[in-house]
């Protein structure tokens, strides 16, 4: 024993300079990234005309708006279905059609919506175009001629969302989660890139907010609130990041990678190109996109997949750090089982800007970095107490990892607030700023813990996605 111990310490000696560049270079690789996403988003944000009305809008598209089929999964969503439903027959949108697919929920999701909108058994026809599991019952509302709900064994969202591709009518899809609300004119915002581009549009994600902490009635925010809670609170901060910054930024470059599952349209004609969703993921939304931008590019065609920030939907995000932490590692092993099963398209140039760029950065952001930050918060201190680093490789470690996360952090809320400005009070960008800044120290590392049990759990193979317990919406 005492033989190994001076040859650990030599070890990590002579290991502590090329893994400290390593860990610091990739951190300052990804914050380098984050401030072209930032500079993108801000120009993209800068050259947008302004904002039209949505009486404005009806009238641009009350014509020539496409038709879309609404496609709500299900699965043990007693709790927010009702007002989400409700909301999504607000909508302001000329043709549309909802279609609700119950994925087997062993609560009284289906028992809420048949008393809610007094269903009826129907008969409809539709084609296995896409593999999902058998459908036991069709319905249609009494009163609301747009409303079906479909009754299938489980078999998880993406077959959820397959069976609802199925039975949809419209040449476009848009999938919502049944715990979000839309905004009244989401849809006509969101539908712009289709009418304005039909030939190269293929798909179109909005943007997610926070619904924690606002005034929910009949299924509308009527008044935007901050959560009370800190985990949501901080995930407010997160998907401002994410949205305005990010997956804008990519947009504007067309490599988005991700349209999220939450609300997203495409083009039902390119999904079924690509065989529908994998219903073998938990990734199903990024998988999706990915599948789209490979089959475009191998077939040649040029087309276009675009975030749009104006159209709003609104989530329940948890507040229970347990429940927290199982949805980032099912994001996480999501990301790895995309990145692994299409890793040829990594820096592949057939793929052009996507393959160099896209995926590129879903290699680095999710398959090396969780690890390489995992190593620096680990190994850099250690080096730095055993004096085989000097104070500046720590002094670089902490400006990349602290430091750089409040700028871009900060940077983001500065977009929403220059542009967007959904937060009504000077009290809530204060506190959002300050949760921008706290997020760095503490919370930033508890989600890396996260991704690093995401990765051990997509080595072991794990596929369950995990019980995500809903509180429903805070009504007035």
């Amino acid at each position: 024993m005492n033989a190994v111990l001076p040859l650990i310490i030599h070890v990590l000696a002579v290991s502590a300079a090329p893994i400290s560049v390593l860990v610091i270079g990739s951190g300052l690789l990804q914050n380098i990234l984050y401030v072209l996403q930032l500079v993108l988003a801000g120009r993209a944000l800068r050259l947008r005309p302004p904002q039209a009305a949505s009486g404005e809008l009806w009238r641009h598209f009350a014509d020539n708006a496409p038709p879309i089929a609404l496609l709500v999964p299900a699965f043990n969503e007693q709790a927010t279905v009702v007002e989400s439903v409700q909301a999504l027959l607000a909508l302001q949108y000329p043709n549309f059609e909802i279609i609700v697919i119950n994925d087997g929920s062993r609560d009284k999701t289906l028992e809420t919506l048949i008393e809610a909108f007094e269903l009826r058994p129907a008969q409809r026809h539709y084609d296995l175009a896409v593999p999902c599991k058998d459908i036991r019952e069709i319905y249609v509302a009494k009163n609301q001629r747009r409303l079906v709900v479909v009754d299938k064994l489980n078999g998880g969202k993406a077959d959820a969302l397959n069976a609802g591709i199925n039975l949809a009518r419209a040449s476009i899809i848009c999938s919502i989660d049944a715990d979000s609300l839309l905004e009244a004119d989401a849809l006509l915002r969101a539908v712009s890139p289709f009418v304005e581009d039909p030939v190269r549009t293929v798909a179109v994600g909005g943007t997610i907010r926070v619904a924690n902490g606002c005034i929910i009635d009949h299924g509308q925010v009527v008044r935007v609130g901050l959560p009370r809670n800190g985990f949501a609170l901080l995930q407010t901060v997160e998907y401002l990041r994410a949205f305005l910054m990010a997956r804008l930024a990519w947009s504007e470059a067309n490599c988005l990678t991700i349209i999220s599952g939450a609300f997203g349209l495409f083009r039902r004609q390119a999904v079924l190109d690509v065989g529908g969703y994998r219903r073998d993921t938990v990734g199903e939304d990024m998988e999706l996109v990915v599948k789209i931008h490979r089959f475009a590019r191998e077939a040649e065609r040029d087309y276009r997949i675009v975030f749009v920030p104006e159209p709003v939907c609104w989530t329940e995000v948890p507040e229970d750090i347990r429940v927290l932490g199982r949805q980032r590692v099912r994001w996480q092993r999501g990301a790895l089982e995309t990145f692994f099963t299409h890793r040829d398209l990594l820096f592949n140039p057939h793929y052009g800007r996507f393959g160099m760029v896209g995926f590129g950065s879903i290699f680095l952001f999710d398959v090396a970095g969780p690890v390489l930050e995992t190593l620096g918060y680990v190994l850099i201190p250690v080096f730095y107490i055993l004096g085989a680093l000097s104070l500046t490789y720590l002094q670089a470690f902490a400006a990349v990892s602290f430091v750089f996360g409040v700028v871009i952090s900060i940077g983001s809320l500065g977009l929403e607030e220059a542009e967007l400005r959904r937060f009504p009070t000077t009290r809530s960008l204060l506190v959002l700023l300050l949760a921008a800044i706290i997020e760095n120290f503490g919370y930033r590392q508890l989600n890396n813990f996260w991704r690093i049990k995401g990765y051990w759990q997509f080595l072991r193979r794990r596929r369950d996605w995990g019980t995500m317990a809903r509180r429903g919406f805070r009504k007035t």
